[in-house]
């Protein structure tokens, strides 16, 4: 039976994940790193089984009380970042929802997969821990979502996400388009309603739409 606790069991004993892990304690003795280390794996706390869309970030936030574990979502009150506003406001073009609840805990728990490349990352510093091993861990991830047999819709924005289109299995839906950031989104991720398709595909499966306002 594949679960997330089968999968950190596996990676965790795997001799980069050990020098990764030492390499992350050792950056918290020095320098203040986000986010905290209780949220670093919250990505990873639902079911497996439960998982119907999956939408890859890059790095955490990094700035203090920002990053929450989850990829784009902020903490509770936190202001907004560039690329969650486009997010709100494709949202709100999509399905009409107006959304200003950054925490995206809600989406998490109803099955979306909110996984950045990077977990966790130095204050004030973007992608300060690349090429640190996280890159190994999160592709490993994907690649043991992708074993799944019941399809997942994977929500690639940007030629970073879309990168990834290699680990995931033909049977799986992959919606591809631009990047949120204000330096991408008017490369075709405005109109690009992947909320609306993703619970389009989701009837289809047989599956329950994803509420994206908030509860």
């Amino acid at each position: 039976m594949m679960t997330w606790n089968k999968f950190l069991e596996e990676e965790s004993n795997k001799e980069y994940y050990i020098k990764l892990m030492d390499f992350v304690e050792k950056e918290r003795v020095d320098h203040d790193i986000y986010p905290p280390k209780e949220l670093v794996l919250k990505a990873f706390e639902g079911d497996y089984d439960a998982v119907k869309v999956v939408i890859l970030g890059q790095d955490p936030y990094h700035q203090n009380g920002q990053a929450m574990g989850l990829s784009f979502s902020v903490m509770p009150g936190f202001p907004l970042p560039k690329s969650l506003i486009n997010i709100f406001k494709e949202l709100e073009s999509d399905l009409g929802i107006q959304r200003s609840n950054g925490d995206l805990t809600d989406w998490a728990d109803q099955g979306v997969f909110l996984l950045n490349a990077l977990l966790t990352v130095r204050d004030s510093e973007p992608a300060s821990h690349k090429k640190q091993g996280w890159e190994m861990f999160t592709d490993s991830a994907i690649s043991y979502l992708s074993k799944r047999e019941k399809p997942i819709i994977f929500i690639l924005w940007g030629r970073w996400a879309e990168g990834k289109m290699n680990l995931i299995a033909d049977h799986h839906i992959c919606l591809v388009s631009a990047h949120p950031s204000p330096l991408g989104a008017y490369r075709g991720f405005w109109g690009s309603r992947p909320f609306s398709k993703a619970n389009d595909i989701l009837v289809e499966l047989g599956e329950t739409p994803i509420n994206w306002g908030t509860k």
